[in-house]
């Protein structure tokens, strides 16, 4: 019989060392590898930048450029010569340029109306703080409002040639409380007390309809005033006072208001008890007797005497 023999066999593989990661790399050779997580390649994302930290990068970013700019302005104005210093102005350039520009920018004239020669004057400005202190010292009335209502009665006054003084009375006579939507029992309204159906028609055009406002009734009131006092630059004599505020009353034959004829007397008591501001201590009559209206345009006393 012939011997069988045995296929050699294939050497079995040798198992992996206790500790040996998969792949021949040791736990250890694998820990001092660079993580591939702290590397990013062009296959991972990347972590996103935080909002917060963006906007703190552009805000800092915007800073400098200011600070940068502001420095180089600064710079120039100290140091650098301006080019175009003894040069026409921009609208000078525009209005050659643009002739049609020249309406546009051409410069506002002075106001050379009486209003604004009125305001404009020292007289004005005493006169008007004068009637200002008086309203406040009636205790009736603070200083704002006091401003106020004394700048439109006094430039009225001004402009209608009736001493301010007189205004101070008739405002305390007809609206001792300074209530700007008062009403009589007959209809008349506001500070100075204007009757409304009589001089609504005949003002509003010129004055507006609005008696409870303080200005607008001022400026009906020392109106129809003029109407009926009349005065020489500013100067009224007793006489012509007395007549006049009767007018206003409504009282000429006396047959419409009990005591009627009482009301010149009141309104100067009024002005000699409340209005020393105005009157610097003189009395009713001294008082309205200066044409204070030549002294405001700059002529003399005499010469408006004459």
């Amino acid at each position: 019989m012939s011997e069988s023999v045995s296929p050699t066999a294939s050497p079995s593989p040798t198992p992996p060392a206790p500790g040996a990661a998969p792949g021949g790399a040791s736990r250890e050779e694998r820990r001092r590898e660079q993580d591939r997580r702290s590397a990013p390649d062009s296959g991972r994302r990347v972590r996103p930048v935080s909002p917060w930290l963006r906007w703190v990068g552009i805000g800092g970013r915007d800073l400098g450029i200011i600070l940068v700019t502001v420095s180089a302005i600064v710079y120039s104005v100290r140091h650098v010569h301006p080019i175009f210093a003894n040069q026409p102005t921009i609208a000078a350039e525009l209005t050659r340029a643009l002739p049609l520009a020249k309406p546009a920018l051409a410069a506002k004239p002075a106001d050379t109306s009486k209003v604004a020669q009125i305001v404009s004057s020292p007289q004005f400005e005493r006169d008007r703080a004068a009637f200002a202190a008086s309203l406040v010292k009636t205790g009736r009335m603070d200083q704002a409002r006091a401003d106020s209502i004394s700048y439109y009665a006094v430039r009225e006054s001004y402009l209608r040639g009736i001493p301010p003084a007189v205004v101070f009375g008739v405002m305390l006579t007809e609206d001792a409380m300074f209530v700007s939507s008062a009403l009589s029992n007959v209809g008349a309204v506001g500070l100075m007390q204007v009757y409304p159906k009589i001089w609504l028609k005949a003002l509003s055009k010129k004055f507006g309809t609005d008696l409870a406002s303080d200005s607008t009734n001022l400026k009906y009131g020392i109106f129809i005033l003029s109407q009926y006092i009349k005065s020489d630059s500013g100067k009224v004599t007793p006489g012509a006072i007395s007549s006049g505020l009767l007018h206003y009353n409504g009282c000429v034959h006396g047959s419409n208001t009990r005591n009627c004829h009482s009301y010149p007397t009141k309104v100067k008591t009024y002005v000699e008890k409340q209005g020393s501001s105005i009157c610097g201590g003189k009395g009713f009559y001294d008082c309205i007797a200066k044409p204070f209206i030549a002294g405001l345009f700059g002529k003399s006393e005499d010469s408006t005497s004459q």
